[in-house]
């Protein structure tokens, strides 16, 4: 019988001392096929044991955490203060910085010492969060639909009404319908939306509107700012527009920008300005929108504007589409977004229209509206 080389003998004895090590750490699980029949977590974290054995690492305590050798970099920074390193577990939880979201921290100790290395990446993933915020596509106008026939409001201000009672803004053509209804019908004069008797006199509108602004109504209170801006009372004026735009008012938010353009009120300020601008932009505020492109041409940053006017044009923008028309003739916007921007306009005209609003436009060129009232 011929003899074992030393070669193959010390590894033969390398694969033993290996199958013991693995029996020890895994224990005694039998056969592949029985291994097999675990559940996938089981299989893994066993997989994930016998992987730390071989590189020679060594594993955590915890299955459930993973060991250095099964993580990546970017698995390995998540799990990990960017600072001090430290490991979340129960006792430490880690918070992600609130501007990037690319680190995470386990003290406000930890991520100010690692703020002047950690700055600059920030601050370019910030601005790259900002800008997908910004420029993404809304849904409609910050109008939205008018809440009785769920259809588009139109950007024209005569083809929409605000009604003080419930602050609800609905569009002309159910307005036309209510009023055709109640003459009919001989009814007394309500709201189409919320059915109470509609004001006859101003001082029953406005106590009614004081009425929504004492219970918080965004919409009243910006209704009751604006008010005061038109009557040149600025610093009333900008604690009810600052007190709308904390409840998430957008139209607030264009007022207050015009407001620092201006001074009026307050000093002029082009950083809040340009902010309020993008509040209100990312609201749906077409006309916030068509000045931010305004503003990026004014800089030289063309390709931002275009994005701007092309967003604006998109929810039925005119002043938007006249600007990408005329860029179309001087070059600096291409053929392909001129299209789209036409058809993406047109579109969200045709989304506003309706038999009961062409009916009350009708209505209203053959001077019918005003015999609607059946007290007269």
């Amino acid at each position: 019988m011929s003899a074992v080389p030393a070669e193959g003998r010390l590894k033969a004895e390398g694969d033993e001392r290996m199958k013991e090590r693995t029996k020890k750490r895994l224990g005694n699980s039998g056969t592949i096929r029985q291994q097999r029949s675990l559940p996938n977590t089981q299989r893994k974290d066993k997989a994930h044991l016998h992987k730390c054995i071989l590189k020679n690492c060594e594993p955590a305590a915890n299955q459930k955490e993973l060991c250095d050798c099964m993580m990546s970099s970017d698995e390995a920074a998540d799990s990990c203060c960017a600072s001090c390193g430290i490991a979340e577990c129960d006792s430490t939880k880690l918070k992600k910085c609130t501007a990037c979201y690319l680190v995470r921290y386990c003290s406000v100790k930890c991520q100010r010492e690692h703020r002047p290395q950690h700055k600059k990446a920030c601050k370019k993933r910030a601005a790259e969060l900002h800008d997908e915020k910004l420029f993404r596509q809304p849904e409609s106008s910050h109008f939205g639909d008018c809440p009785i026939c769920l259809i588009p409001l139109s950007l024209d201000r005569s083809r929409r009404n605000m009604l003080n009672c419930c602050s609800n803004i609905v569009c002309d053509g159910c307005s036309y319908a209510n009023d055709l209804r109640q003459l009919e019908e001989r009814l007394e004069s309500t709201c189409p939306f919320c059915r109470q008797s509609t004001s006859d006199t101003n001082e029953e509108a406005e106590l009614r509107q004081m009425k929504r602004v004492q219970v918080n109504d965004p919409v009243a209170i910006r209704e009751f700012g604006l008010a005061r801006y038109y009557e040149q009372d600025y610093t009333r004026a900008f604690e009810n527009l600052t007190k709308a735009v904390e409840l998430g008012d957008v139209t607030a938010h264009f007022t207050l920008s015009s407001m620092y353009r201006a001074g009026q009120g307050v000093a002029e300020n082009k950083k809040k300005e340009i902010y309020h601008l993008e509040q209100a932009s990312i609201g749906g505020h077409f006309k916030a929108r068509h000045n931010l492109g305004v503003e990026e041409f004014q800089n030289g940053r063309i390709d931002r504007a275009v994005k701007h006017w092309i967003i604006a044009a998109t929810t039925g923008d005119d002043a938007s589409l006249d600007v990408i028309k005329r860029g179309y003739g001087q070059g600096f916007v291409g053929k392909e977004d001129y299209a789209a921007a036409l058809r993406a306009h047109q579109a969200a005209v045709d989304e506003t229209k309706s038999p009961q609003r062409e009916a009350a436009r009708v209505a209203e060129q053959n001077g019918e509206m005003s015999a609607l009232d059946p007290w007269k």
